[in-house]
């Protein structure tokens, strides 16, 4: 993809491309402005139409359980992203039973969305294990994947990808950015410890993790009541 840049070395944002839809999933326990910030960079450098936050029912990958049920995470995805007319969030993983698979959400989101408008955002910690995931040849052909860096993650560029998806390259496009070192486990901790997360999380999503009472306790099963319905 050729990028024209201004003078400040910023590209400018990408006409929005008509059907087109990326797709970033993620536990999001809980969504932060790491999250809402590496969104908005794919949406307008790839002129997206839409990004389809997916909170995750469960990582073949993590096999821990995750601090917050999946209801609460949705709903703090829905928080976070309201009054952004170009987010979306959807429930294709929580509706069916876990594990998650990254192919069987873009075969479900493929079917309606148009023939080469599927995008996958990842982050280059993720893309490094792609080679891994179930049917990476099959992902490359349903959508092509956005790449976004990760603060204090070795990063894999197009050589790897040129090596490790012979003849695949054009299916990635690398992002600039943005580079914010916030993590949902830092977000848990500093609740935990009583610690403001202002400025880490949108106001609306700190106002849910308070009104719920998550990430308080060290039992993820005490931290079930009052789950939205």
């Amino acid at each position: 993809m050729t990028e024209a840049t201004t003078s400040a070395g910023v590209a400018p944002a990408v006409p929005i491309v008509e059907g087109s839809v990326g797709v970033f999933g993620g536990t999001f326990d809980p969504v932060h402005h790491g999250h809402l910030a590496i969104a908005e960079e794919a949406r307008e450098a790839l002129g997206l139409e839409a990004v389809m936050f997916v909170p995750a029912a469960a990582s073949p990958f993590k096999t821990d359980r995750t601090a917050a049920r999946a209801e609460h995470r949705l709903a703090m995805v829905e928080a976070a992203i309201a009054g952004n007319d170009g987010f979306r969030a959807s429930r294709v993983e929580l509706d069916r039973p876990p594990p998650s698979y990254t192919v069987d959400t873009l075969a479900t989101i493929a079917e309606r969305t148009p023939p080469d408008r599927l995008w996958l955002v990842v982050s280059t910690e993720a893309l490094a294990g792609l080679p891994q995931w179930r049917e990476p040849g099959r992902i490359l052909d349903l959508a092509r994947i956005a790449v976004v860096p990760r603060a204090g993650h070795h990063t894999v560029g197009r050589g790897w990808v040129e090596e490790t998806f012979p003849g695949r390259a054009e299916r990635f496009s690398f992002l600039p950015g943005p580079l914010l070192p916030i993590s949902g486990s830092v977000v848990r901790r500093r609740v935990a410890a009583g610690r403001s997360v202002r400025y880490l999380v949108p106001d609306a999503v700190a106002q849910y993790i308070k009104m719920y009472g998550l990430y308080l306790e060290p039992d993820p099963d005490l931290r079930l009541r009052n789950v939205p319905t």
